[in-house]
């Protein structure tokens, strides 16, 4: 039994196949996305800062440009219940500019880290949680893994309580960028995002309802405008650019990058859902990927897209 599972967490995930596979595993095959199965999508507009322009050439950061925002839950499960603990962490995806000419695709959930260092790590992981259901004796696949892996066990123990909304909890990029300025001077960053409402978090009493998310956000976004801060914590020396598993210290600056403000409902048919997908790997010119992660996320991204189709 050792072997089997040190065999089974040493299997690679080298494409971004390999990575869907994996989700299914874990999620089961729904013919919907691989992973972030429930959302719903929103439309806006996002106003840069001068600040941002001193970071990075980015046409972006020139000029208003319009956004479409997807809220979601985490799993592959599309029917996933919003009180349920697996339903964490929450995601916020965000596309800059048309869905036929995108500049920028941003893929964030609302806690500050991942489960694993690398992609061949969260391959282990989620074979581990699929091997792991009820009736499999202990210690599980998933016991085993987290007795080894103690940073993916902080990633599922230490969630946000559910968020009282989608526009009430902040989120944060996976994976470290570079931002080269127009005179070539670069600076590694990591993304946040945070809610102009504040962070509001459900407590120990009444909890919420099984399907409370998509009709609280619709109805919030026809009574005002839904806002975010987009930040960019600067990295220094010494912060791991290729472990997204480690937060940088909350000592980090933070630069305020510009505002992100949803003002509408999108259509939310299935087809619409269907034809809408995120490349955290799609950057401009002066955003660059900083950690080798994104490549195999990027990769996995078309893979789930064409199997929904």
């Amino acid at each position: 039994m050792l072997t089997a599972t040190a065999n089974a967490q040493d299997k690679p995930v080298e494409t971004g196949r390999d990575l869907v596979e994996d989700l299914h595993t874990a999620f089961g095959e729904h013919h919907a996305r691989a992973v972030h199965a429930k959302g719903i999508i929103l439309e806006g507009r996002f106003e840069p800062t001068k600040a941002a322009r001193s970071l990075s050439r980015a046409p972006l950061f020139e000029h208003a440009t319009p956004v479409i925002v997807r809220f979601s839950n985490f799993t592959g499960f599309p029917d996933i219940a919003d009180n349920d603990p697996a339903a964490n962490p929450r995601g916020m995806a965000i596309k800059f500019g048309s869905p036929a000419t995108p500049s920028l695709d941003i893929v964030t959930h609302n806690f500050d880290g991942f489960p694993t260092r690398t992609a061949t790590e969260f391959g282990a992981l989620l074979r581990a949680i699929g091997t792991s259901g009820p009736g499999v004796a202990a210690p599980t696949p998933l016991d085993g893994f987290l007795a080894t892996h103690p940073d993916a066990k902080t990633f599922l123990t230490t969630q946000h309580p559910a968020p009282l909304s989608y526009a009430t909890t902040a989120y944060f990029g996976v994976n470290a960028v570079t931002f080269t300025d127009r005179k070539g001077r670069a600076r590694s960053v990591r993304y946040r995002f945070v809610p102009a409402a504040g962070e509001h978090y459900f407590g120990t009493g009444a909890g919420p309802a099984p399907d409370y998310l998509q009709p609280e956000i619709a109805k919030r976004v026809t009574d005002g405008p839904v806002r975010f801060d987009w930040y960019a914590q600067l990295g220094e020396p010494g912060d791991l650019l290729d472990d997204p598993s480690i937060a940088w210290p909350p000592s980090r600056k933070l630069v305020k990058l510009g505002t992100i403000t949803i003002a509408v409902l999108a259509a939310n048919t299935a087809e619409a859902d269907r034809g809408l997908t995120f490349l955290p790997g799609r950057m401009p010119d002066g955003i660059a990927a900083a950690d080798p992660m994104l490549a195999i996320r990027t990769e996995a991204y078309p893979v789930s897209f064409g199997e929904r189709q």
